[in-house]
């Protein structure tokens, strides 16, 4: 999935420089702190990200609405569901 990131999220979360399973992580905690139906935006610069990312959102139940990557960094819009 790829689309362009919008521009409104509720919460950014900057995951950038941290190794697996460290974005993983802070997103899991991160995500507690927004509504249901609220966005959250997070960066990182670990490439395994954009796989761990998505699998999480998957057995999470979590919506991914979009990915990008600008140059080094992969974004991901996400939007809690329960």
């Amino acid at each position: 999935m790829s689309a362009q990131i919008q521009t409104e999220y509720d919460l950014f979360l900057d995951s950038k420089n941290l190794l697996c399973p460290m974005p993983i992580i802070k997103l899991a905690q991160a995500i507690k702190k927004i509504n249901v139906g609220q966005t959250i935006l997070t960066e990182t610069t670990d490439p395994g990200s954009q796989y761990d990312i998505a699998a999480w959102a998957r057995q999470t139940g979590n919506e991914l609405l979009a990915t990008e990557t600008q140059g080094n960094v992969f974004r991901f819009l996400l939007r809690r569901t329960k």
